[in-house]
């Protein structure tokens, strides 16, 4: 008894599986990233001290404002990276673009909170 051979176009069920849910993930962080950072600014400025420093200037961040922006667009460009590679090659290195892009943005999130 001998099997058939597979056509080369078939995958395997968990192969087309987590490529789904890399492609999911990396959707999901795009489409939360300005949230992210539109809710820590808020939180931010409804404290005293974020009031203070956006309305007088005084007692404000210590974090540099090209950390925070270099979170934001690395966030951007790997979860895009993450888009446009083959959803089925390199199924490890986008799993590993997606936790990249989910890792700067939750410290830019961290980031923003900090300055508060």
């Amino acid at each position: 008894m001998t099997t058939a051979p597979r056509p080369p176009s078939a995958q395997p069920a968990h192969a087309r599986l987590s490529a789904r849910a890399l492609t999911t993930g990396a959707v999901a962080g795009l489409v939360l990233l300005l949230p992210t950072v539109v809710l820590a600014w808020v939180v931010v400025l409804a404290f005293e001290r974020g009031g203070r420093c956006l309305t007088y200037g005084e007692q404000c961040s210590g974090v540099p404002g090209g950390a925070l922006w270099a979170c934001f667009w690395a966030s951007a460009a790997l979860g895009a990276v993450t888009l446009a590679w083959p959803r089925t090659r390199w199924v490890p290195a986008r799993c590993g673009a997606v936790v990249l892009q989910w890792g700067t943005q939750l410290t830019l999130g961290v980031l923003i909170l900090a300055g508060a």
